[in-house]
């Protein structure tokens, strides 16, 4: 995203995300609303910061995973220690684990970006002196499909998605498993439209790597035995371009809920409300896990 440099005083910090010039003591970018507390942290801990984010098509469970996600490092139930930067970087791990307590899924993300919840962390392997500074945003599938069916429309998308060192690319498995071409024909265009932003040249591939989580996978247990075969065989529009385009694409299968209840009401029979039962997380950490070790 390009901003007239005029615009910007000689003391003003650029944004991570858009490289808006704000004020020093500015809480979020005034542009796309980014929160600017992991620019300022990396620039006292000297380190450079990571974009890492988190996108997939509306419904496929990036909200419940990327929650999870942040609570298990929190609770340094991995290989990782995890510290936040900034209290609003609990937000979204909060409001997600708060809803499935109350059996509840959390509401679909907005699709503005000023009401995205943004998480920062600061990331390492346990036992290793090496920290990563990372930014994840938890973007509304409506922004993403939004921005690739007329570039430019949501800038923050795009500008998220030049300056990401890692993707991790969420699908519905259980849609594709039952035969639904939408999963790949959706992963298809967000690919499509990574890959246009490096110029798509015939003969350079993507560099930046993408993790592609397969949620939900408790519908379809054949995608924890081999995520890599079962997106051949069941997203082979997405097999094939991460195969001619990508050069660092992984497989990963994932599940959060343990078991789900549906109920309707004699007022209105057609509404079904799912209603998670328990939790069971599997599949969470390891796509987080390999994104890191693919960071430079």
């Amino acid at each position: 995203m390009v901003t007239d440099s005029t615009t910007i005083a000689p003391d003003s910090i650029p944004c991570l995300v858009c490289k808006k010039g704000n004020r020093p003591k500015a809480t979020q970018c005034v542009q796309c609303n980014a929160p600017m507390a992991l620019v300022t942290d990396s620039a006292m801990q000297g380190r450079t910061p990571q974009v890492v984010t988190v996108i997939g098509e509306s419904r496929a469970g990036k909200t419940v995973y990327l929650g999870f996600l942040l609570d298990i490092l929190a609770q340094r139930a991995s290989q990782f220690d995890a510290i936040p930067i900034g209290s609003f970087s609990v937000e979204l791990q909060q409001g997600v684990m708060s809803h499935l307590a109350q059996r509840r899924f959390p509401q679909k993300t907005a699709p503005q970006p000023g009401r995205w919840q943004w998480a920062c962390y600061e990331v390492s392997r346990r036992g290793s002196d090496r920290w990563v500074d990372v930014l994840m945003p938890d973007m509304a599938g409506e922004a993403l499909a939004a921005e690739i069916a007329s570039p430019d429309t949501v800038g923050t998308v795009r500008s998220l998605l030049i300056q990401s060192r890692g993707i991790i690319l969420c699908i519905d498995a259980a849609a594709a498993a039952r035969g639904h071409a939408q999963p790949d024909l959706f992963a298809l265009k967000v690919m499509s439209y990574i890959d246009s932003l490096g110029g798509s040249k015939r003969n350079r591939r993507v560099t930046t790597p993408v993790a592609v989580v397969l949620c939900k996978s408790d519908y379809c247990p054949e995608a924890f035995e081999a995520p890599a075969e079962f997106a051949q065989a069941n997203l082979g529009r997405l097999w094939s371009v991460c195969e001619s385009r990508f050069e660092c694409v992984e497989f990963f299968a994932s599940s959060v809920v343990g078991s789900v209840a549906y109920s309707t009401s004699p007022a209105e029979p057609d509404h079904v409300v799912s209603i998670p039962l328990h939790t069971a997380p599997r599949g969470i950490v390891e796509p987080f896990e390999w994104l890191v070790d693919q960071l430079p």
